[in-house]
């Protein structure tokens, strides 16, 4: 019987307000590693590391940017964007010292992001404009922008006014006041995900308006199920309120862990500030297909 030896590849887990990560330098990775299977194997909480989703930490592609952000979720599915996972990919970089810089540009399916490390360890990200017109976000069921109160048949005990916001991933909001009986967002969090109005899938977002400055919200997020927080689902939460005319445009984001501040002035950039945190660091073993027999 032949045993081959594992190669041991560098990880470090990180989270954002719970919402976690494990993050590998590509270069430190085999050639042609299947990335959607390694998400699948480390962030496996049972025979892996365990995490919300894998992040590649890569040179760029667009000679634009300083470094390149690639996002898995844990079913293996490649993200435009993760707004925690940014947070986190921008502080690692920066504690890594493979830019020394505290603000730099960054490569993603969603566009370029470009994040400013503070002094407190928080990470504020500009995530640029939230896509509106239905085609970007993309959203079938309507034809004009922004939606902002579309009526979604999910059952047929379900129609439920909703929003929809891109931010280089699709988001589809619920305001928790819209719809008079009470809703488990565990059920109807993966029946809206797979809605065919939503071609590539959706994160949804629960959301109740606290004040005119609060929103709280809970989260299914595309691919993964209920996370504890998500960054560009809180972009796209404020978006929607803010153009409803429900809360000023400075608004925290209360998330099951934690909160968050996005400030968005109607037409520009939107801004995120967060916390950022280390879980630990290791090495995964991980047999190839060049692995060597011992």
């Amino acid at each position: 019987m032949l045993y081959y030896k594992p190669m041991d590849i560098p990880f470090t887990k990180m989270h954002g307000l719970g919402n976690d990560f494990v993050l590998v330098e590509e270069d430190q990775l085999p050639p042609d590693t299947d990335l959607s299977s390694l998400s699948l194997l480390l962030c496996d909480r049972h025979f892996g590391v365990g995490a919300d989703g894998l992040i590649i930490v890569s040179p760029p592609d667009d000679p634009a940017c300083d470094i390149q952000f690639k996002f898995y979720n844990n079913d293996g599915s490649r993200a435009e964007m993760c707004g925690n996972g940014i947070r986190c990919f921008a502080r690692y970089i920066k504690d890594q010292g493979l830019i020394k810089r505290p603000e730099f540009k960054v490569e993603t399916p969603a566009g370029h992001v470009v994040p400013h490390l503070n002094a407190d360890y928080s990470v504020t990200v500009d995530m640029g404009r939230p896509f509106l017109s239905p085609e970007r976000i993309p959203f079938t069921g309507a034809k004009e922008s922004p939606v902002l109160d579309f009526p979604l048949v999910v059952s047929p005990e379900w129609t439920i006014p909703i929003a929809a916001v891109g931010m280089g991933n699709p988001h589809c909001i619920i305001f928790r006041e819209d719809v008079p009986q009470p809703m488990d967002f565990k059920v109807l969090g993966p029946q809206i995900e797979h809605h065919p109005l939503f071609p590539a899938k959706t994160n949804v977002e629960f959301v109740r308006v606290l004040d005119s400055s609060t929103l709280q919200v809970d989260v299914w997020e595309r691919g993964v199920g209920p996370t504890m927080a998500c960054g560009s689902g809180a972009c796209a939460v404020a978006t929607a309120a803010i153009l409803r005319g429900l809360v000023e445009n400075r608004v925290t984001v209360q998330l099951p862990g934690g909160d968050l501040l996005i400030e968005w002035n109607g037409k520009d950039s939107i801004l995120m500030t967060g916390p950022t945190a280390y879980v630990f660091v290791g090495t995964f073993p991980f047999v190839t297909e060049n692995a060597v027999a011992y």
